[in-house]
């Protein structure tokens, strides 16, 4: 159901910002779009260093114009500068940015700012010197009241769950339990390319005193842990292992199926089929499935399903993509050191996909710290630093 909540004055409407995002903004610029009267949600940016005020002024915009309906739009600077006898703070940059509006044709309903000790509208001629009360933004809506208060900031929420020692240890043990029972079916540690990896003995000869991860010593045969070996049956079918996932409780995983989402997601050609079909579902993991052997093959990828990969296409089912999300942070918190690169890149890529460009980015950062040039982490990025969010995030709903 859609709350309708009419703001009496420009206080009031900066007492419901917060409220739209989920959070209080911080060092941020928020744009809220209108189509007539009716906003259609909020986007938060960081506000830019002054040196590339006009070229993001322009980009900022640029997102606005994105949306069909948009014909309108209200500015938000939410700053830790005071204010002060030299004017607003980032005045100079709003300027720019209500330039630009103009020059697209958007009507500028209002400019803010909410600073250290004052807040005050950038068209506001009657301004006091020093602003107005931060108190009086207190004055919400009594209807405001079902809608839920913003809690933390922008980066809040982006911190991993926690992972006690000893179910990093199970998890370490199992993952390499998993490379051993891979290696011991398929003859190499690299994924399966799809289809089957096969049944196999539970167990196979090695040289006195070369036990591998996932074996017990002391003899000239090494037995592999059974859980590993039906682990790795669960990659004889991907697409049916990642629809399986979706219905995996994040808070209770066990240490194999937390390792299976690890060697997965550490092996590009596997992951991006998850992350394919969790865009859309398991026909499309199947498809993503059949294109990648056919690519490696030496046919081409299909686009319709790499366009996912870079925010176009059909809108993915938010619910899909934040269960997704869910099991690639539990993934990651649990990874024995470098070998979480790919969960975090996961994390970064979901995040991103869901609109959540500010997180998106610190769990690619992460990634990168662990694996420096990760492909996938460093395409997030880059999305982020040039302001590139999915073509859905334009549109009100799944088309």
């Amino acid at each position: 159901m859609t709350t309708i909540v009419k703001a009496a004055d420009a206080a009031q409407f900066l007492s419901l910002v917060p409220r739209m995002l989920g959070y209080a903004p911080r060092r941020s610029l928020v744009l809220i779009p209108f189509a007539k009267s009716r906003s259609l949600g909020a986007m938060r940016v960081d506000l830019p260093a002054h040196d590339a005020d006009d070229a993001a002024a322009a980009t900022f915009i640029g997102m606005v114009c994105r949306i069909p309906s948009a014909d309108a739009v209200a500015a938000v600077v939410y700053t830790e500068a005071a204010f002060g006898a030299g004017g607003m703070p980032e005045e100079e940059f709003v300027r720019g940015v209500l330039r630009r509006a103009d020059a697209c044709g958007l009507t500028v309903s209002d400019a803010l700012c909410v600073g250290a000790d004052a807040w005050g509208s950038y068209l506001d001629d009657s301004l006091p010197p020093g602003g107005r009360r931060l108190a009086l933004l207190d004055d919400a809506p009594a209807i405001a009241a079902g809608v839920p208060e913003p809690v933390g900031d922008q980066w809040s929420g982006a911190e991993l769950p926690p992972a006690e020692p000893a179910e990093k240890e199970r998890v370490s043990r199992a993952l390499e339990a998993l490379v051993a029972a891979v290696e011991l079916v398929c003859g190499t540690e690299s994924a399966p390319s799809g289809g089957s990896v096969g049944r196999s003995p539970w167990r196979a000869k090695t040289p006195r005193g070369e036990d591998p991860p996932g074996a017990e010593s002391g003899g000239e045969e090494r037995r592999i842990d059974p859980a590993a070996l039906a682990a790795v049956c669960d990659l004889d079918d991907l697409p049916t292992l990642f629809e399986d996932a979706l219905l995996w409780d994040t808070g209770a995983l066990g240490a194999y199926s937390t390792a299976l989402l690890i060697w997965c997601f550490a092996r590009p050609a596997v992951r991006d089929i998850a992350l394919v079909q969790w865009c859309g579902d398991l026909e499309d993991g199947d498809e993503a499935l059949t294109a990648q052997l056919r690519w490696e093959a030496g046919e081409e990828y299909p686009a319709h399903l790499a366009m996912h990969m870079w925010g176009e296409g059909v809108q993915p089912d938010p619910g899909r993509l934040e269960k997704a999300l869910e099991l690639a942070r539990r993934a990651a918190a649990a990874a024995p050191g470098e070998q979480g690169a790919g969960a975090l890149a996961t994390c970064a890529w979901l995040s991103w996909a869901l609109g959540r460009s500010t997180h998106a980015e610190r769990y690619a950062a992460h990634a990168c710290e662990l694996e420096p040039e990760h492909g996938l982490a460093e395409i997030v990025r880059s999305f982020v630093l040039a302001g590139h969010l999915p073509d859905w995030a334009f549109r009100g709903s799944r088309e």
